[in-house]
């Protein structure tokens, strides 16, 4: 009867009428700064449209739902390279570290930038570029904690510092996320998880890059005043999830898990969406998913966001040594994400559990 229950609320979730639903905040799309807050460079839960927020676990936790983050045997290692937006030039890379402390807590660290090539520099004079480049340094890093109370609950903060440059402009801010996971279950199979997340202070740019020459009309001439420009702030892209999956189980090889997530954006529309994974002995893991935004066939809303569709990825995890199935393990993920627009985004990972 319980795994009945929480089937039903699993199909509910994937299954609620989102058409005629006014919600998410469509006025202040766009406003927003920070969009790197919001990318997702780890494959495993890239392949699901980043909804794993009930079951994520290690250093993708603190991309998801920071709670997830002790849920390892002891150390975990990821590194991950993406292509964002097949098409755009720009590519993501990250490394993350996640060491279990004591019974239930756990401490973690997250790095994570940006490529975004050489583009060329344009000035008015000279519309076809001045034979320079630059590039832009998008960077990131986030030290995280979760404790986790008998394997039941598990509670996390993540403080991390985000910072944007070019070579005569910058900017910096701070942001906190929260999370919380719970798992029951006579086989721990049902989760359900909340996270806040980029949580913080106003954003905006200083650096010689805003000053300009003013000229000043004097008597019959003018002359030249060195101004600043006056950037306007933004905030950080927060954000609401709520998750839950339920792992159906095919003896003691076979795994196929549901899921259902939603996600309250602060300044673009909601989004809900589904996937399932499958995996074979946790070695080989297939998954897909799917996300909608509410009011996105509306005419009164904007279009869709950069992320409402099919997602898809594959996991190869296996024991270092065949004699010790549960120590040292390494893995490979892969994950592709459907785009409005460009190619859409590839990401794949490595990972090392001790």
């Amino acid at each position: 009867m319980t795994r009945i229950l929480y089937i039903l609320i699993i199909g509910f979730l994937l299954t609620a009428p989102v058409a005629h639903v006014n919600a998410g905040n469509p006025d202040r799309q766009g406003e927003g700064g920070a969009p790197q807050l919001l990318m997702n460079p780890w494959a495993r839960s890239a392949g699901l449209h980043s909804m794993t927020t009930s079951n994520v676990f290690g250093v993708e936790a603190m991309r998801i739902n920071i709670a997830g983050l002790g849920r390892i045997n002891k150390t975990q290692f990821q590194a991950s390279h993406g292509i964002y937006l097949q098409g755009t030039g720009v590519r993501m890379s990250a490394f993350g570290f996640a060491q279990r402390l004591g019974k239930g807590g756990a401490l973690g660290i997250s790095i994570m930038a940006l490529d975004f090539g050489d583009i060329p520099v344009t000035t008015t004079e000279q519309p076809e570029g001045t034979g320079a480049t630059f590039s832009p340094r998008f960077f990131n890093i986030g030290l995280g904690y979760s404790y986790t109370f008998e394997n039941r609950i598990s509670v996390g903060v993540l403080f991390r510092s985000i910072s944007e440059s070019i070579a005569d402009l910058s900017g910096s801010a701070f942001s906190i996320d929260a999370g919380v996971q719970y798992v029951t279950g006579e086989h721990d199979n049902f989760k359900f998880g909340i996270s806040l997340r980029n949580i913080g202070g106003r954003m905006h740019y200083s650096g010689e890059g805003l000053s300009f020459n003013a000229a000043i009309p004097l008597g019959s001439g003018t002359y030249d005043l060195a101004s600043n420009r006056r950037p306007a702030s933004f905030e950080l892209p927060s954000m609401l999830n709520l998750g839950i999956s339920y792992d159906i189980l095919f003896g003691t090889k076979g795994r196929l898990t549901v899921l259902g997530n939603f996600t309250s954006n602060a300044f673009s529309q909601d989004q809900i969406g589904g996937g399932l994974e499958f995996a074979f002995n946790e070695m080989l893991m297939l998954r897909g998913g799917y996300k909608l935004d509410f009011g996105a066939t509306s005419q009164d809303t904007p279009a869709n966001s950069l992320y409402s569709g099919p997602c898809a990825g594959v996991t190869l995890d296996v024991p270092v040594r065949k004699d010790e199935p549960n120590g040292t393990r390494f893995g490979i993920d892969y994950a592709y994400r459907a785009a409005n627009i460009f190619g859409g985004t590839h990401n794949i990972t490595i990972r090392l559990n001790l």
